[in-house]
C-alpha cells in the first residue's frame, strides 16, 4: 500500500530486465513512483472487513509498471466500478458560497521452490493487471521471488517489507503493461481494483521507501490523496504512534438510502455490505514523497458533527487570511508609532 496498498508501493517492471521498485531507484536507473491517489474505504465493523478500492495514476520510464500491496489477512481481489469514483465526487462537490473570496488494483495456485520461502497463494488476472497473492517469511525471501519472476527488487524493498511480514501479513504482487505502440507519456491510469480482506482496524497502507529521487528524477513535486472513507459514523485518521495525519477533512455526512443504494451498485458489492447507514468522510492529503511514520489508522471521531467546505473554503489562496489580519491591525500598529 504508500503503501494498501504502502499503499501501493510502485515498482518498475521490465519484461527482460528485473528493475527495482518504483518506490526506489531501479537497477537499470529506471524510476518509477506512484502519482496521484483516489481511493474508497469502506468499512464495515460488524464483520471486521474493509473493501479498498483505488484508482491510481503511476509515472515511470519503463515498459511496464507493477507494485506490491501489503494486507493483514489473504485479501480477496475483484474488479470495482469506476463510476463510483465520480458518483462521490458529484456528492461531495462543495456548495458555492457568496460571497466569494478566491485569490487566487482464473484463480490457480501455482508451486515456488521451498528454498525461497514464499509461498503463492493465488494467481488471478483482475482489472487488467495480473496479480499474485504471496506469503514470504522475510523480506529478503520475497525479493528473492521478486528477483527470480522478473519483478523488481531491491535491499530497500526488503527492508520495506519486513515489519509486514513479521506479522505475517500477505503480499500481493501485480503488474501492468503499457501499450506497446510508439512513444508514450510515462502517465498511466488503471482499471479500479477492490482489495477486500479481514482486520480489527480499518487502515490506509501509508509507507513506502524513499521516492523522492524518483519523484525528482520524473519531474514530479507534488502529489494528491483523495480518500472517500466509508463507515457507520464519522471517523478520523492517524498514525500508530498517536500523530496526526496530513490528511485534511473536506467533507463528511450520512448519505442518504439512495445514496448508499447507488453507491454499492457502482462498487459492484451486494447491497447488504457495510453499515445500513453509511456516513462518508472525504479527506485530501498532499502525500509527500519520502519515508512516513507508519500506515494510517481509523477510528471513530470524538466530533460526530456534519462538516462540508464550501466553495469559498476550497479555493481560498491561503494568503488571504493573513491579508485580513494584516488591513486589521495595520491601523493599531499606526496608533503604536505614533505612541
Amino acid at each position: 500500500m504508500r503503501g494498501i496498498v504502502s499503499l501501493l508501493c510502485l515498482f518498475g517492471l521490465l519484461a527482460q530486465d528485473v528493475a527495482r521498485a518504483c518506490c526506489t531507484v531501479s537497477s537499470k536507473g529506471i524510476p518509477a513512483i506512484n502519482a496521484d491517489q483516489t481511493v474508497i474505504l469502506l468499512w464495515d465493523k460488524e464483520r471486521q472487513m474493509e473493501h479498498f478500492i483505488r484508482k491510481a495514476s503511476f509515472r515511470g520510464q519503463g515498459d511496464s509498471v507493477g507494485f506490491l500491496v501489503p494486507s493483514p489477512t489473504r485479501p480477496q481481489l475483484e474488479e470495482s466500478g469506476n463510476a463510483a469514483f465520480s458518483y462521490l465526487a458529484e456528492i461531495t462537490a462543495p456548495a458555492p458560497a457568496t460571497p466569494s473570496f478566491s485569490i487566487g488494483c482464473a484463480a490457480a495456485p501455482s508451486a515456488v521452490p521451498l528454498s525461497y520461502r514464499v509461498r503463492v497463494i493465488e494467481e488471478k488476472t483482475v482489472a487488467g493487471y495480473d496479480t499474485v497473492v504471496l506469503a514470504a517469511d522475510s523480506g529478503k525471501a520475497l525479493m528473492d521471488w521478486l528477483k527470480e519472476h522478473q519483478y523488481a527488487y531491491t535491499p530497500e524493498v526488503a527492508a520495506w517489507a519486513q515489519p509486514y511480514l513479521d506479522q505475517k501479513w500477505y503480499m500481493v504482487a501485480m503488474k501492468i503493461a503499457k501499450p506497446a505502440a510508439g512513444k508514450l507519456d510515462p502517465a498511466l491510469s488503471a482499471s479500479a481494483l477492490r482489495i477486500s480482506f479481514k482486520t480489527d482496524r480499518p487502515l490506509f497502507p501509508y509507507r513506502e521507501p524513499d521516492s523522492r529521487r524518483d519523484a525528482s528524477a520524473l519531474g514530479v513535486k507534488d502529489r494528491v490523496l483523495r480518500i472517500y472513507f466509508l463507515a457507520e459514523a464519522r471517523y478520523e485518521g492517524r498514525f500508530p504512534s498517536g500523530q496526526s495525519w496530513s490528511g485534511d477533512l473536506k467533507w463528511s455526512r450520512l448519505l442518504s438510502d439512495n445514496q448508499r443504494q447507488q453507491l454499492l451498485t457502482n462498487l459492484k458489492l451486494d447491497q447488504q455490505t457495510g453499515p445500513a447507514r453509511l456516513w462518508l468522510s472525504e479527506f485530501v492529503d498532499h502525500w509527500p514523497y519520502g519515508v512516513a511514520p507508519g500506515d494510517v489508522y481509523f477510528s471513530p471521531s470524538r466530533d460526530q458533527r456534519e462538516f462540508a467546505l464550501n466553495e469559498t473554503q476550497r479555493t481560498m489562496d491561503p494568503t488571504f487570511p493573513g491579508m485580513i489580519a494584516t488591513c486589521l491591525l495595520w491601523p493599531w500598529v499606526r496608533r503604536r508609532k505614533r505612541l
